[in-house]
């Protein structure tokens, strides 16, 4: 049992998964992040929370960091006589931008503050990435938050569940990011429930020439970025269900835009080599209610024992 009177805290990045033709699979961390601190005490729970989903989503055993941090504990076989939780997040919730990902992610690292302050040893990277994505059941967003940047992912079945494994990717210098966030929300179960449970060889075959040409356009040829970035396996079956986010992926890519959308949307992620998106694709936005923001690569997961990160 860890003793009362520990602090630990964690930043933790937004994500935006598939990137188009990468269902599952191709992740980016974006430079957007939610902050956990939490501190172990005699008994009980205390969850507050400032910023995104504040006044919308449980304060209890039922809250998804608390859900996390005390599934990291299990792991290290370790526990708490009783904890307060503070989340300040800045990532939007329901927008495609991994805030459920980002929220496993800064409790399980959390963990890893607290026993950093005991003789315990911390969840590795691995373990995080298992962990974090057995909540959602793939490792695309998972991934990102723990590890920053471009990643790739992908499960490994074995017989005692699935295996989830991710490397990073080294995005090219040139590649600016662009985020367009809409004041509607979805939720990705909703949406999944769109996609066909067979697609056709052609279909499958042009996803995988294009995941495959994503990696190249990411890493080495960001010019190849719009052919890259098609995809047939989801966009096309979301598109009813969040139209006006279709629209807009239509006209930026009217205008030489490679942009998708950010996992099961409504928000889309452009990448770009030119400093600005086009005005009139800007103006459009504005007039449509998305917000435009440029964005960097997030970073990866960090922690930080007995220190209060902006606190």
């Amino acid at each position: 049992m860890l003793p009362a009177g520990l602090a630990a805290s964690a930043v933790v990045s937004a994500s935006s998964a598939n990137l188009g033709p990468g269902f599952d699979s191709l992740g980016l961390a974006l430079s957007l992040c939610d902050e956990v601190v939490i501190e172990t005490t005699d008994s009980g729970l205390v969850v507050e929370v400032e910023g995104e989903g504040a006044g919308q989503v449980p304060l209890d055993a039922e809250h998804l960091v608390v859900r996390a941090v005390e599934r990291g504990l299990r792991a290290l076989g370790v526990g708490v006589p009783g904890m307060v939780v503070r989340c300040r997040n800045a990532i939007p919730h329901g927008r495609g931008l991994g805030s459920s990902a980002a929220a496993v992610v800064g409790g399980l690292a959390a963990v890893n503050g607290l026993v950093a302050q005991t003789d315990s040893l911390p969840l590795s990277v691995d373990r995080l990435i298992q962990l974090a994505s057995e909540f959602e059941g793939h490792p695309d967003n998972a991934a990102a938050a723990v590890l920053g940047g471009a990643v790739v992912s992908w499960i490994e079945r074995t017989g005692d569940g699935p295996d989830y494994r991710a490397v990073p990717l080294r995005l090219h210098p040139d590649i600016r990011l662009f985020c367009a966030i809409p004041e509607e929300r979805s939720l990705t179960a909703e949406t999944r429930v769109l996609l066909p449970a067979q697609v056709s060889h052609d279909d499958a075959r042009f996803n995988v020439s294009r995941a495959a040409l994503l990696v190249v356009a990411l890493t080495e040829r960001p010019d190849l970025l719009m052919a890259a970035t098609e995809d047939l396996l989801h966009q096309p079956q979301r598109a009813p269900a969040m139209p006006a986010s279709a629209e807009y992926l239509r006209l930026l890519r009217r205008y030489n835009v490679a942009v998708t959308l950010s996992g099961a949307g409504p928000s889309l992620i452009a990448l770009s080599t030119e400093p600005e998106l086009p005005q009139e694709a800007l103006d459009y936005g504005a007039a449509n209610g998305f917000t435009i923001s440029a964005m960097t690569a997030g970073e990866g997961v960090r922690w930080s024992p007995g220190v209060k990160v902006g606190g």
